[in-house]
C-alpha cells in the first residue's frame, strides 16, 4: 500500500495529466457537482471502470470542500492502490503524449488556417437542397471523390443508421431601441436560461447597462438587462403579453452568419425540413441538404433515421481568438438524446452496420453522452465538449458536414476525425473545383471505408 507521501506524489502525477481540465473546472465550478456525479456513478458500478485520473479528480475536487467525502475517497485510493499502480504506465504514456502535443503545432490556432477566395462563400441556398455538391473523403487514406448530395442514398443500406439534429432555429435577431435614449440596439437571443430569461449578444454591447430596457415593435416586446456577463454577453428578462414565439415570428429575423450579405427570401431555407424542437440561434447546416423525398428514399431502403437535439449557440459558432486553442472558452449548449435513439445507435454499432452522423452538433451530443456514461443512453443537459486532434472518438466514424470557417472549432473537430492534413487537402481540392463554402455551401462526407 501507498505511504502518504507516495500517494500524494501519485495524485500529483495523475492530476497533471488532466491539468487543462482542472483549469477549466476552476473557471466553471457550476460543473463541479455534475462531473463528480458522473465519476461517482461509475464507482458505484465498478471500481475498475474508473481511470486513476477520475479518482484523482474526485479527490482534488473534494479537497477543502467536503472533509468526510475527501477522507472516504482517499481510503478508496489506498484500498485500490495495487490496481492504480498497474495503470501508472498508461498515465506516463498519456503524460508523454500530452508533452508531445504541447510541443507540436496541433494546439496552435494557425494550424487550422487556410485561404479561401471570397467568391466561394455561398450567399444564397440552392433552389434544390439535395443538388449541392458532395466531396466524399476517405478518412483512412485521404482519397476524395466528387459526387452530389442526393447520391448519399447509394452509401447507405438496410440496417445502417443516419443521425440528425432536429433543433429548430428561432427568428432570434431583433432590432430595437433603448426606451430612454432611443439608441438602436441589435439583440441576438442565444439561450433560454429559465422562464423569460435569455442569454444574448448585443450590438453595441457597451450601451447596454444593468437596468437598460430595449423595446421592440413599438413595445410589443421589451427586454430588461438583468446581468452583464463576459465576452459581451447580456442576460435579459423578456416582457410581453401572449406567446413569445408568435411575437418573435412577427418581430424577429433569422440570425444569418455575418459573412452572408444577401437577403434570405425564404426564411425556411435556413431551417432543416425535419426541424422540430425550438431553441437554436443558428441552423445545423449539414442537415440543410436533406429533402423530404431524400429521407423517404432512405426509409424505403430500410435505413434507420434517428434524431438528437442540440440547440446551436455560441459553443458552435463563436470564433477562436486565442493562439493556444486550449485557452479558448467553449460555451455550453443544451442537448437531448432519447432512449429510442440511443437504442437504435447501439444496435447499429453492435451489428457492425454503418452509422452516419449528420453535422458537428450531432457529433457533440453523441460524444458527450458516450464520454459521460461509457455508452449511449437517454440523457439531456448542457455540453461544452471541445474536440480537436488527439481526441479519441467513442461513437462517431462517418460524418456528413459542410465546409467550415478557417481557424474554427469545427475545422478542429473534423481534423480530429479525419486528420488535419486530409481535411485541408480536401478543402484545397474543393476550392480547385469551385465548391461553395459555409452555411449555404456544399457538403462533405467523411467516410470510414
Amino acid at each position: 500500500m501507498f505511504e502518504v507521501n507516495d500517494m500524494t506524489k501519485h495524485l500529483m502525477l495523475v492530476a497533471s495529466s488532466i491539468d487543462n481540465y482542472t483549469k477549466y473546472l476552476n473557471k466553471n465550478m457550476d460543473e463541479y457537482s455534475n462531473i463528480l456525479g458522473i465519476v461517482y456513478r461509475l464507482y458505484q458500478d465498478k471500481i475498475n471502470k474508473v481511470s486513476p485520473q477520475g479518482l484523482a479528480l474526485i479527490i482534488i475536487m473534494l479537497k477543502d470542500k467536503d472533509e468526510k467525502d475527501y477522507e472516504k475517497y482517499i481510503n478508496i485510493y489506498k484500498d485500490n492502490a495495487d490496481n492504480i499502480i498497474k495503470n501508472s504506465k498508461t498515465i506516463d504514456e498519456q503524460l508523454e503524449k500530452m508533452k508531445q502535443l504541447e510541443s507540436s503545432d496541433v494546439l496552435k490556432l494557425d494550424y487550422y488556417d487556410y485561404e479561401l477566395p471570397e467568391r466561394l462563400i455561398a450567399q444564397t441556398p440552392l433552389k434544390d437542397r439535395s443538388s449541392s455538391k458532395m466531396l466524399v473523403l476517405n478518412k483512412n487514406n485521404g482519397e476524395v471523390e466528387h459526387r452530389h448530395f442526393k447520391d448519399i442514398v447509394e452509401f447507405l443500406n438496410e440496417g445502417d443508421t443516419i443521425v440528425l439534429n432536429d433543433t429548430k432555429v428561432i427568428p432570434a435577431r431583433l432590432i430595437g431601441e433603448k426606451t430612454d435614449t432611443k439608441a438602436v440596439i441589435e439583440v441576438l437571443l442565444l439561450k433560454n436560461l429559465e422562464s423569460d430569461k435569455w442569454e444574448t449578444l448585443c450590438k453595441p454591447a457597451k450601451r447596454v447597462k444593468l437596468g437598460t430596457i430595449v423595446s421592440f415593435g413599438e413595445g410589443l416586446l421589451k427586454a430588461k438587462c438583468i446581468e452583464i456577463k463576459d465576452e459581451g454577453l447580456r442576460v435579459f428578462e423578456l416582457i410581453y403579453d401572449g406567446i413569445l414565439y408568435e411575437i418573435l415570428d412577427k418581430l424577429g429575423t433569422m440570425p444569418l452568419p455575418p459573412y452572408i450579405h444577401e437577403k434570405l427570401e425564404d426564411q425556411n431555407r435556413y431551417q432543416t425540413v425535419y426541424a422540430k424542437n425550438i431553441g437554436s440561434a443558428a441552423a445545423p447546416t449539414a442537415g440543410l441538404h436533406f429533402t423530404k423525398e431524400l429521407l423517404e428514399e432512405l426509409k424505403n431502403k430500410k435505413v434507420n433515421i434517428a434524431y438528437v437535439t442540440l440547440h446551436v449557440g455560441l459553443g458552435t459558432f463563436r470564433p477562436v481568438n486565442t493562439e493556444n486553442i486550449l485557452e479558448h472558452h467553449m460555451h455550453s449548449e443544451y442537448y437531448e438524446i432519447s432512449k429510442e435513439t440511443a437504442d437504435i445507435i447501439n444496435k447499429t454499432k453492435k451489428n457492425n452496420k454503418r452509422l452516419v452522423v449528420v453535422g458537428t452538433t450531432s457529433v457533440r451530443v453523441l460524444e458527450t453522452v458516450a464520454t459521460k456514461y461509457g455508452e449511449l443512453k437517454e440523457d439531456f443537459g448542457n455540453t461544452d465538449i471541445f474536440i480537436y486532434p488527439g481526441y479519441k472518438f467513442k461513437v462517431v466514424d462517418n460524418l456528413i458536414t459542410n465546409f467550415h470557417l478557417p481557424k474554427s472549432t469545427l475545422v478542429m473537430l473534423v481534423s480530429a476525425l479525419a486528420g488535419r492534413d486530409n481535411i485541408l487537402n480536401a478543402y484545397k481540392n474543393a476550392i480547385k473545383n469551385d465548391y461553395r463554402f459555409f452555411s449555404f455551401g456544399d457538403s462533405m462526407f467523411i467516410i470510414n471505408k
